[in-house]
């Protein structure tokens, strides 16, 4: 039996035209590569179809599948992405209505086996973890799904899930992401722009789950609990990128990597003996760092830190976030950029419950903080979130599922208007880069991270044409 698993594009942030949000970021869809390690592990031939790396029509798409003999057709979706990976599904069925549609990913997962009684392309459903699950299914050749746990299958017409899937309790039992079989890897793939000093560069998990219960985060794949990687295991998977690929510089995209203090001293200490020419950044949460942690995270390699701060405003955060002292946040940050470390910080815009007042408070407090960089999303409410339930008491909600990628205000708070958010939103991106500060750090980039600047150039005309876009 064939696989292949599918990575849809979704809309992108213009709606139209040229997708340029590619030339900053184009990191690998890691869940469906260890979906596809794990089917070969078992002798199954797995192959994988990006549609960011390879942009092309849904006609495009479903051919281009077919054409490679599969026997079934995994799609992994977020909430942006669904509409577009069930149209490829739609028309593959079209052309060969014996190939098997599975669905799984975060879409899927939140939304449940209902979701099957509005979708009939979809012949089966993956809900939670997907290594095993869908292995299972091809194993048995789909004559006995009632019988595997996490499956959504129809019964009697009707969406039903056969049992809960347990997590996989040992993420080491795993093998390492596939990365093979993305073509163009690691060429066409790139962490954000000015974010690592040396290429290639990917992205890493080492990490599944979250304890935390922040209003807006969708843990309806991986749940609640927290399970690692170990320190040992991290390191042989940056060994093997390294001599596979060639890669010099990773991004542990786990929410919080820092989360277990003993795991990050240890890899810590291994990446410092081993002397492993990989640099790397992460992401952690201002509660879980000191300056003898920081200290260990760059002399083992770290580059760049990223932070979740969010919001400015006292209560914002005490409704939507685990509520930390924002006067020690500039004391943390000033931390990290003692140790020659960057520092990131992130920010979401448009919380219920959020005012014009809220968001300027939240402007004023990035501006005077010691950040190299912001990231600043759009406030979401995902069907995952604890916040989905009970969002359209809080203002006016437009479930448009394409567009809810993060860069689009389906959501728009009491007393506030889409407008004038957006106005908000430019607002706080023009003050926080248009400071000679911040216009220095990037001009540093020239030798600190030679390959963003020489991308950057590459693709400035059409940089210049969005921008132009924009303003009109």
């Amino acid at each position: 039996m064939k696989a292949l698993l599918v990575h849809p594009h979704g809309s992108n942030w213009m709606g139209s035209g040229k997708d340029i949000t590619t030339i900053f970021n184009l990191m690998p869809p890691i869940g469906l590569l260890s979906i596809a390690a794990f089917l070969e592990s078992k002798g199954i031939d797995a192959d994988i179809l990006d549609c960011y790396g390879a942009p092309a029509t849904v006609e495009e798409h479903a051919r281009d599948i077919l054409s490679r003999g599969p026997d079934v057709v995994g799609f992994s979706c977020t909430t942006s992405s669904f509409l577009e990976g069930y149209a490829i599904a739609e028309c593959l069925k079209q052309m060969n209505a014996d190939v098997r549609i599975v669905f799984g990913g975060s879409h899927a997962c939140s939304a449940g086996a209902a979701l099957l009684n509005d979708f009939p392309a979809i012949d089966f459903l993956v809900i939670g973890e997907g290594e095993i699950t869908f292995w299972e299914l091809l194993h048995d050749r789909f004559r006995n799904p009632e019988s595997i746990p996490g499956v959504g299958l129809r019964r009697d017409g009707k969406g039903v899930l056969t049992s809960t899937r347990e997590n996989i309790p040992d993420l080491d039992a795993l093998p390492f992401p596939a990365y093979g079989r993305l073509r163009g890897f690691p060429r066409r793939y790139n962490l954000p722009l000015f974010s690592y000093p040396k290429a290639p560069n990917t992205s890493v998990i080492s990490s599944r789950g979250c304890p935390y219960q922040c209003s807006y985060c969708d843990r309806s794949v991986f749940s609640r609990g927290f399970r690692f990687n170990s320190p040992d295991y991290i390191v042989e998977h940056l060994e093997y990128l390294h001599r596979d690929f060639g890669i010099r510089h990773v991004f542990f995209y786990d929410d919080l990597f820092t989360f277990d203090r003993s795991r990050v001293e240890r890899f810590c200490i291994l990446m410092e003996k081993k002397r492993l020419p990989v640099g790397y950044n992460s992401i952690a949460r201002l509660e879980h760092v000191d300056a003898e942690l920081l200290a260990l995270l760059k002399r083992s390699g770290c580059w760049q830190v990223n932070f979740g701060i969010e919001s400015g405003d006292p209560e914002i955060l005490t409704k939507h976030r685990k509520l930390y002292d924002l006067g020690q946040v500039e004391q943390k940050l000033n931390m990290v950029r003692e140790t020659g470390m960057r520092v990131k910080g992130l920010f979401m815009m448009g919380f219920p419950g959020e005012t014009e007042q809220s968001i300027q408070r939240t402007i004023e407090y990035a501006l005077t903080l010691p950040l190299d960089e912001i990231n600043v999303t759009k406030f979401t409410p995902f069907p995952g979130a604890p916040v989905y339930r009970t969002i359209r008491e809080h203002g006016e909600f437009d479930e448009d599922w394409p567009s809810m990628n993060c860069m689009n205000f389906v959501f728009v708070p009491h007393c506030m208007t889409r407008e004038r958010l957006e106005e908000l939103y430019n607002e706080f991106i023009s003050r926080f880069y248009r400071r000679s500060r911040i216009h220095w750090g990037y001009t540093k980039m020239l030798w600190k991270s030679p390959h963003s600047m020489g991308v950057f150039l590459r693709n400035l005309p059409e940089i210049l044409r969005f921008e132009m876009k924009q303003k009109w």
